[in-house]
C-alpha cells in the first residue's frame, strides 16, 4: 500500500480537483495476444466505416504516474509516432462505456487479492479530423461540415498497481512532462498539450509504504 502523499505546489488548492499519481515501480507491462492482421490499408478501412457508420468516434485515456516526483504520461510508441491508450467506439456506444471497455483490455490485475480499479474522470479535450489522413485539430475548421473523426481525451486515474497488456508491435513509454514541454514536436499535438491540460488539477504524489520520500 502507499502511505501519505505530497501535493505539487505545496499547498491544498480548493479550486482544483485532486489527481492521484503513484510511482512507476507499481506498474508493469506484458505482451497481449496479437490481433489478426487486417488486409485493407487503414485509410481505406476508415472510408468504408465512415460510409456505413458515419463519423468515427475515438476515445483516449490520459494516464499519469510519477518518477521521483516528476509527472509522466503513458503513451504507446509505434512506428509512425505516439498515441494515447484507447480506441474507436462501437456504434451507439457512449464515450465512458467505450473507454472502460478499452481499459479492460489494456489494464489487468496480476494479483487477484488486490482490487485493481481505474476511474474515468473529466473530459480534457476534443479533437477533430476533417479528412481520413489522421490530421487532427482542437477545433472544427469553419469549412468542414462533415468531419471524419472526433477524438475525445479523458482523465483516467490509475490504481496503485496494475499490469498493461500491449500487442507485440507496440511499446509503452512514460513520457515526462518536461520533455513534452521542451520538445513538443517530438510527440505530436495531442500529447504536447497534456501538461497544460493537467495544470488545472492538484497533483498528489503517493509513495510506497516500504520507503520513498
Amino acid at each position: 500500500e502507499s502511505v501519505g502523499h505530497t501535493t505539487l505546489g505545496g499547498t491544498m488548492d480548493l479550486d482544483r480537483k485532486d489527481w492521484p499519481l503513484f510511482p512507476q515501480s507499481g506498474y508493469d507491462s506484458q505482451q497481449a495476444k496479437p490481433k489478426p492482421a487486417k488486409e485493407e490499408p487503414l485509410m481505406l478501412r476508415k472510408k468504408l466505416k465512415y460510409e456505413s457508420e458515419g463519423m468515427r468516434r475515438t476515445v483516449r485515456a490520459v494516464l499519469l504516474l510519477h518518477v521521483k516526483g516528476h509527472p509522466h504520461v503513458l503513451a504507446i510508441q509505434r512506428d509512425n509516432g505516439y498515441v494515447l491508450p484507447g480506441g474507436t467506439l462501437r456504434p451507439g456506444e457512449s464515450e465512458r462505456d467505450g473507454l472502460n471497455r478499452k481499459m479492460r483490455r489494456f489494464i489487468f490485475n496480476a494479483d487477484p487479492s488486490v482490487v485493481c480499479e481505474w476511474r474515468v474522470g473529466d473530459l480534457l479535450s476534443m479533437w477533430w479530423c476533417p479528412s481520413f489522413d489522421g490530421a487532427a485539430y482542437p477545433y472544427l475548421p469553419q469549412h468542414v461540415t462533415r468531419p471524419k473523426e472526433c477524438i475525445k481525451m479523458y482523465q483516467v486515474s490509475l490504481p496503485e498497481r496494475c499490469v498493461f497488456a500491449l500487442p507485440p508491435q507496440d511499446r509503452l513509454v512514460a513520457v515526462p512532462f518536461f520533455d513534452l514541454h521542451d520538445d513538443p514536436g517530438a510527440y505530436g499535438p495531442q500529447l504536447r498539450d497534456i501538461p497544460q491540460l493537467v495544470s488545472r488539477y492538484a497533483i498528489s504524489l503517493y509513495e510506497p509504504a516500504s520507503g520513498g520520500s
